[in-house]
């Protein structure tokens, strides 16, 4: 066990496999976060259809191993398209992205339709007293709302979501992991490389931990400012 030797060999390759790791991470939510708002408003819709779907997608990601979900889209997808068109091709960045961000939007459209169903029901009747319509009352007035609220649960999301991207490594996304995988490989140096993988992800998922509990506090306090 040589940390020495890990530090200065190793970090170049994990710092590659980190940023790619936050990068992933971000876009992933990026996009989560618009098929986890609209899932929330087709599960929340005076419509079945819409209401059936919405159910079964976060019925179905939430009820299976994101590891199965990885290997359809990387493996299975590919496979049925290329029936269509062969030539066709999915690289592991693109799937990783893919199913991060469809996993991390079924827990968001139950995180924002927490964040709907706080929102008081007087202000959805004020606004519609107002003439607006109840579009318009979602849109300028619950939503807004409702988004403030889920913040504390949107930074967890994300915490969550950047520890999911090891499992990607399976898939061969170049992600920290996958990098520490390459060292050990050529080094052997097990202990050591993963000692410092588990410090690099400490590190960053406490720095979100405190900008978590930041915001949250930020949050209570404009609330108390605000009743009185």
């Amino acid at each position: 066990m040589n940390f020495g030797r890990v530090l200065e060999e190793a970090t170049p390759l994990l710092l590659e496999g980190l940023w790619l790791t936050i990068g992933v991470s971000l876009l992933a939510i990026a996009i989560g976060i618009v098929i986890g708002l609209i899932m929330c408003l087709m599960k929340m819709s005076n419509k079945i259809v819409f209401r059936a779907i919405a159910g079964a997608y976060i019925w179905v990601i939430r009820g299976t191993p994101m590891l199965v979900q990885a290997f359809i889209v990387f493996f299975g997808f590919p496979q049925v398209i290329q029936m269509f068109a062969p030539s066709f091709r999915l690289d592991a960045f693109t799937a990783g992205v893919i199913t991060l961000s469809i996993n991390a939007g079924a827990y968001l459209a139950e995180i924002f339709r927490g964040g709907i169903l706080a929102v008081p029901k007087g202000q959805s009747e004020a606004a519609r007293s107002l003439g607006l319509s109840k579009g318009k009352t979602m849109l300028k007035v619950v939503l807004p709302q409702a988004f403030k609220i889920s913040i504390p649960s949107l930074v967890n999301q994300f915490i969550i979501s950047v520890k999911d991207t090891s499992i990607l490594s399976v898939i061969g996304l170049a992600e920290i992991v996958n990098k520490a995988k390459t060292y050990v490989g050529k080094s052997y140096e097990f202990f050591s490389t993963y000692i410092f993988v588990a410090l690099f992800y400490l590190i960053i998922i406490s720095i979100l931990m405190i900008i978590s509990n930041y915001i949250e506090k930020k949050l209570k306090y404009e609330e108390k400012k605000s009743g009185k």
